[in-house]
């Protein structure tokens, strides 16, 4: 029962103070392990090197989950609160904005071990939708807590800010790859992007698959499905490339760089 006064009004107890929330390092339960970054093959591109033993225990700590997206699902749509980044464990994601008119415009590929969400820093909103070009895992880390561990351990804010750099190095690219590059040199920088983005994972630079349709690639490089088609065919005419399907062989590296 509540405590009465002698006017018989009811004195609410004191409210006990909200948890403060701070960083801790946690047991983690069997089924976050699956999402340490200590055992991740992935944790040599999306993660800093030379971390302590101490400092991936405690990185993942705030990790929450992972979590599956199927293909065509979506991560997170624009206009949604921002509270995660999220790293792609396995799979391939496209972003993508829409116009006015109803219109896609695809923004971005992010393969695994790329990071997803920080558009939604500098606003707490995120500002395109993130769509799983085929079925997909990533890791969920609270924005909040990489904040307060950014503090304690430098080499994770380092790389934080590493992350947020390269986005704006990499939206740089892509207005002068679409504003200055010819059609074939478009097609012919995207393959190479890709080619080194697959070596850094540990693939084959020279031989993979590629996960988004002509037509998304078009989108991303300002070019219609037409002219993406015509200009595989025109690689694969010079000897350069043998592009079957979603299937691509870079048969001369130095001459696609000359393209």
């Amino acid at each position: 029962m509540f405590p009465v006064s002698e006017d018989r009004s009811i004195v609410k107890q004191p409210e006990a103070p909200a948890p403060r929330r701070t960083f801790q390092v946690a047991d983690i339960s069997e089924t976050r392990k699956a999402s340490r970054c200590s055992t991740c093959s992935m944790q040599r591109v999306c993660m800093p090197s030379g971390l302590s033993s101490d400092e991936y225990e405690r990185l993942d700590a705030i990790i929450c989950s992972t979590r599956t997206v199927r293909r065509s699902e979506t991560l997170y749509r624009s206009g949604d609160a921002f509270q995660s980044v999220y790293v792609v464990r396995s799979g391939c994601f496209k972003t993508i904005v829409m116009h006015r008119d109803g219109n896609e415009q695809v923004t971005g590929f992010h393969l695994a071990g790329d990071a997803l969400g920080l558009d939604g820093v500098s606003s707490d909103h995120h500002g395109c939708d993130a769509i799983a070009l085929e079925d997909s895992v990533v890791c969920i880390i609270p924005f909040d807590l990489l904040e307060l561990l950014c503090r304690e351990v430098k080499t994770i804010q380092h790389h934080v800010h590493r992350l947020m750099s390269s986005e704006i190095v990499r939206e740089s690219n892509l207005m002068m790859l679409l504003g200055t590059m010819t059609a074939e040199q478009r097609v012919a920088a995207f393959l190479l992007n890709i080619s080194t983005r697959m070596k850094a994972r540990g693939y084959s630079p020279a031989q993979f698959l590629l996960r988004m349709t002509r037509e998304e690639i078009g989108s991303y490089l300002g070019l219609k499905l037409e002219t993406v088609s015509r200009m595989f065919s025109k690689l694969q005419k010079a000897g350069v490339v043998d592009a079957r399907g979603k299937e691509v062989r870079i048969l001369d590296q130095a001459g696609l760089e000359r393209v």
